[in-house]
């Protein structure tokens, strides 16, 4: 139970008459995951937890809430359908499927900005609303791109990066397609695209095996070194990745903080690279954790999860079954720039072993009126 939650309960036991404005603005300032919990206490809390008053109080107060939804691969049919993550103050957390939503593309790229998950698959994108859970078709990606990645800067520009055809040639008779590394923009305020750019002086990778951003840059994990590279968004150029960055091999990493996390499978240890620093460091307190939770799992993904905060997503053998568990951390910086991490919880998520989670994405949503 939270502690905001302890102190709400202290304060119905030692006083159960609260007026009622009191208690609205109470309820409001609770987190929404609790309101299943707070419903069946009494009527009274059935009524104002149905009442429309207590939402625009909590839009009023700039309420928001973190969700994590997941794209995940039935091995048995091959559909890949969207997961959100259920969670439930005194029962299991779960992952749970959209119902409203079809079958994603099994060679979508996913990235969140704001409320919405934006989707690109080889030609056709699509956006959805995380409050309605409902779609939207957007205007097709200018050109066919391969093996493209996908990553949202200063939280309204999407950079879609990958192999586009740049110009054909005739070579021993027979025309011949030449293939360079173009970056496509997606403006998310004006639901265009800006034209796109083709680089032709530098080898990048073919293959990424991750991407992240910060401060403002696309930094692009290759799985071949060393075509690591990094795009400067701000002055349309590409960079060679720090040698430092490049030289774990993180996959499946969230940044938090404007700090790059991710799960060392090989060394079951949690690690953080700050760029400001150039360097890599372990994430402390989570030694005995990870030891006992993740020692066996072939791979583990985090997420941010808000401020201060990741989820990670990992594999186990467990009680004889195939599942996945997912652990919430927070994460603290303390004086000398060591990161310590704290597990508040962690539970299985998933019990069907015979699906896979193919992408992990969050978003905020704020209460409205």
């Amino acid at each position: 139970m939270s502690e905001l939650m302890e102190k709400f309960s202290e304060l119905l036991v030692s006083s159960p008459l609260i007026p009622d404005e009191l208690m609205l603005d109470i309820v409001a300032r609770v987190p929404r995951s609790h309101y299943p919990t707070l419903s069946v206490v009494s009527k009274g809390f059935r009524k104002l937890i149905a009442s429309p008053k207590l939402y625009e109080e909590r839009s009023w107060l700039g309420c928001k809430e973190h969700r994590v939804y997941a794209v995940i691969r039935n091995r048995t049919t091959g559909d890949f359908s969207f997961y959100v993550l259920h969670r439930n103050a005194n029962c299991s957390n779960r992952l749970v499927v959209v119902k409203s939503l079809p079958h994603m593309s099994p060679r979508g790229n996913y990235v969140p900005v704001g409320s919405k998950v934006y989707v690109f698959n080889d030609l056709d994108a699509l956006s959805i609303d995380c409050t309605s859970h409902t779609r939207q078709p957007i205007s097709d990606i200018p050109q066919r791109m391969a093996y493209k990645v996908v990553n949202v800067v200063d939280g309204k520009k999407i950079y879609v990066i990958g192999d586009s055809i740049c110009h054909v040639v005739e070579e021993d008779g027979e025309l011949s397609e030449k293939w360079k590394k173009a970056v496509t923009v997606f403006d998310t305020e004006t639901q265009l695209w800006e034209p796109k750019l083709v680089n032709e002086d530098m080898s990048v990778g073919v293959l990424w095996s991750d991407s992240v951003v910060m401060d403002g840059k696309i930094y692009l994990k290759s799985y071949t070194k060393p075509y690591s590279s990094v795009y400067v968004p701000e002055e349309r150029k590409w960079e060679v990745m720090d040698e430092v960055m490049d030289s774990k091999e993180w996959e499946g990493a969230c940044v938090v903080d404007n700090v790059l996390y991710y799960h060392d499978c090989s060394e079951t240890a949690l690690r953080a690279y700050d760029p400001k620093q150039s360097c890599w460091s372990v994430v402390n307190g989570l030694e005995d954790f990870l030891v006992a939770q993740t020692a066996q799992s072939k791979w583990c993904d985090a997420v941010n999860y808000g401020e201060k905060k990741l989820s990670l997503f990992f594999p186990k053998l467990y009680d004889g079954k195939n599942v996945i568990f997912c652990a919430e951390i927070a994460l603290e910086r303390r004086q000398g720039g060591e990161i310590w991490g704290k597990v508040e919880w962690f539970d299985v998520v998933v019990e069907d072993g015979r699906i896979d989670i193919v992408k992990c994405v969050s978003v905020t949503i704020f209460d409205a009126a």
